[in-house]
């Protein structure tokens, strides 16, 4: 007998002053096919029209916060606090759900499971800001994810990646730039079940923080690596990234 599950997704959007971008995330959320979702806005005291936009989907939102905070990490770790559904996910402000049915297409692949998996992983798709599609992102998920994986980089794009909220631990506020790339390792860490849906899940906007600050976000996650694989090993792995890109040359 095939086992049906229906978990409750904990959507939760970070922003701030994201008016240009905030209406389409909102609308790929309320859209779903799927409704046993808890959708959390945490604002971070916007001065432009983030909020007034937000208001006209209040009805739809279980959730809204907008006060100041220490920063994008601080604000996720404020809408782990609020969630009580099985799973969270952060889309950010500017980011979608690849189709309205993305939801429905997920709990369809659980179908069959011995139980609700602790991590849930897909595909990302990058677009422009009309929401044109502009590529796959370089960085593909393996078939079978472990902690171990993210030697190679960070290769599930942090949207695309649903913990089971017994799972989400605090993001680390030591990091201002790659404190998502840190997060993820240690809730695989404790993770024993990691289900790979084969579908694209995120459309993500071909722009953020990170990349505006890249060099910065780098030496983060070398420190990162280097925490939970040891400095030899990461050393070593840099130096094969870069005799790589050489030897393109």
């Amino acid at each position: 007998m095939l086992t049906h599950f229906h978990p409750k997704f904990s959507i939760i959007t970070v922003t701030y002053n994201a008016a240009a971008v905030i209406e389409d995330t909102l609308q790929s959320v309320i859209t779903q096919t799927y409704k046993n979702i808890e959708y959390i806005i945490v604002d971070g005291a916007s001065a432009d029209r983030t909020m007034e936009i937000v208001s006209r989907y209040r009805e739809h939102i279980h959730t809204v916060v907008s006060e100041p905070d220490r920063g994008l990490y601080d604000a996720m770790n404020k809408g782990i606090r609020l969630a009580t559904g099985d799973y969270v996910c952060f889309l950010n402000a500017g980011d979608e759900l690849h189709e309205d049915d993305t939801l429905q297409l997920i709990v369809h692949s659980l179908t069959g499971l011995a139980g609700l998996p602790d991590v849930i992983y897909g595909r990302t798709a990058i677009v422009d800001r009309e929401g044109h599609f502009l590529r796959m992102r370089r960085l593909e998920p393996p078939e079978n994810l472990t902690w171990r994986s993210f030697r190679q980089g960070m290769l599930v794009c942090h949207q695309a990646f649903f913990a089971r909220r017994d799972r989400a631990v605090p993001y680390d506020l030591r990091y201002r730039f790659s404190a998502d790339f840190d997060w993820c390792i240690r809730v695989m860490k404790q993770s024993q079940t990691l289900h790979n849906t084969r579908l694209t899940l995120i459309d993500y906007l071909n722009e953020g923080m990170t990349t505006r600050n890249h060099r910065a976000s780098l030496a983060e996650r070398f420190r990162i690596m280097c925490r939970h694989y040891g400095y030899v090993q990461t050393a070593l792995l840099h130096l094969k990234f870069a005799l790589r890109l050489l030897y393109k040359k």
